[in-house]
């Protein structure tokens, strides 16, 4: 369908993006419909209203899902695992009591901060929220602090490296579709997310828990509180075990900045194993180990955690191949095109408008993972565009942006609901307001940073 109501190509093609995407909003929204189905849906129409033909639109999803999450189902697997045997060792709890015991009662905020960051790298946000809530419950209790000023640090953490920092699969979802480089996004984003970690944590926290006024269900902070029997992993061995994957990711980056031809072996070797897929397999099988058989778990325990923690993310892997498949339609379609010569010829700062996509795209559907893979499809011709851009930050501010104003569209907004005894207005003004304050803090920084780079 080349034109409606005398429009141009590029305004028609347009015209029909904006209304499949409230399509799209409305059926996850109100009706409430799966985003998976909802995705497949939205793609098939845009690609046959944009005038594709039938068999372009079904090769466009395939290849689109197929392509999305040739690798970003593996880090999800991966990353699962790790955090699972985490959860299972004890390993979050004693990072969580020794950073406590080392900032002391005044600065505890800051170190919930800490873990909800340091826990937050190798699983995803909902994982990291339901491992570390014992420990809110716990510290609440233990220092007679507000559950606010103990909680919000850490939802600000494991939010921060869930939109930003690498491995995550919502950043890594813009790396691939950017062409990023890897080991200069995690550098960039550890200067990014600490201070706005920080700011939408226990500043925000210190702020807020003394405005609303809020009481831990009393039987869930009784069941979580309790003591395990088995004895924790040290404190070293554990940091160790959750960083390995980044560790190894920045020596693969150093070793191709060093030597981009690979003429050493050496720098070769360290370019393999800080492969993302690699850097992950390796930090499993060590998990396996130090916070596994150490702690004296037989192969069959471990057979059953590493099994069981994968049901619970097929449904974040099928959302992200469906969000890979819209993608792909826009960019074949020519939409991504289109959207492309929009952007540029309105002269928009490349990192503002992948900021803004990715927001709108957040507040319309309440999921991180769609607004990240929506925008990347759109952001992508864009960024091509602009040869002067710093490609690194273009995904952190996609990541800034699809992290923005979670509200009662998000599956999130109601965990948090739950978990903190909290009424809709009460979670509305802490965790909504310090999502945004999130998203705004760190597209701040990233810009102030790109002055510099």
């Amino acid at each position: 369908m080349e034109s409606i109501f005398g429009l141009s190509h590029t305004a028609t093609m347009l015209v029909w993006t904006l209304l499949t995407i409230v399509f799209l909003v409305v059926l996850i929204s109100k009706y409430r419909w799966n985003p998976f189905v909802s995705l497949l849906i939205a793609a098939l129409i845009l690609g046959l209203l944009t005038g594709m033909n039938t068999q372009d639109v079904v090769t466009s999803i395939t290849s689109g899902v197929g392509g999305t999450l040739g690798t970003i189902a593996i880090v999800i697997g991966l990353g699962t695992m790790l955090g699972k045997m985490m959860a299972e060792s004890g390993g979050a709890e004693r990072i969580a009591t020794t950073l406590v015991d080392r900032f002391g009662l005044k600065r505890v905020h800051w170190a919930m901060m800490i873990v909800g960051f340091i826990v937050g790298i190798p699983v995803f946000f909902e994982v990291g929220l339901i491992l570390l809530i014992p420990i809110v419950f716990t510290v609440a209790r233990k220092t007679g602090l507000s559950i606010l000023k103990i909680g919000i640090p850490i939802l600000a953490g494991l939010s921060t490296v869930h939109g930003l920092v690498p491995p995550h699969p919502a950043p890594m979802i813009a790396i691939e579709a950017f062409g990023a480089n890897l080991g200069q996004t995690i550098m960039y984003s550890l200067l990014v997310g600490l201070p706005t970690a920080a700011i939408a944590g226990p500043v925000f926290a210190n702020f807020i828990s003394k405005r609303v006024d809020v009481a831990p269900p009393t039987e869930l902070a009784e069941q979580f509180s309790l003591k395990s029997e088995r004895e924790l992993p040290g404190f070293g061995i554990t940091l160790l075990t959750i960083l390995l994957p980044v560790i190894l990711m920045l020596a693969g980056s150093i070793a191709l900045i060093v030597d981009p031809e690979g003429v050493h072996g050496f720098s070769h070797f360290l370019e393999f194993i800080g492969n993302e897929v690699i850097a992950l397999l390796i930090s499993v099988v060590f998990a396996l180990f130090s916070l596994g058989f150490a702690r004296g778990f037989n192969k069959n325990e471990i057979s059953k955690f590493t099994s069981e923690c994968l049901a619970p993310t097929a449904s974040i892997i099928l959302i992200i191949g469906a969000g890979g498949a819209f993608k792909q339609v826009l960019i074949n379609s020519g939409v991504g095109a289109a959207i492309a010569e929009l952007a540029t010829s309105m002269n928009i700062n490349i990192i503002l408008f992948a900021w803004l996509v990715a927001a709108l795209i957040r507040v319309a559907t309440g999921s991180a993972t769609v607004a990240m893979t929506t925008a990347a499809g759109i952001v992508a011709p864009v960024l091509a565009l602009s040869p002067g851009a710093s490609v690194e930050l273009v995904v952190l501010a996609t990541g800034a942006g699809s992290v923005f104003l979670s509200h009662v569209n998000d599956a999130g907004f109601w965990m948090i609901k739950e978990f903190f005894n909290m009424t809709v207005p009460q979670t509305l003004k802490t965790w909504s307001v310090m999502e945004s304050l999130l998203s705004v803090v760190a597209l701040v920084l990233i810009l102030l940073l790109s002055i510099v780079i």
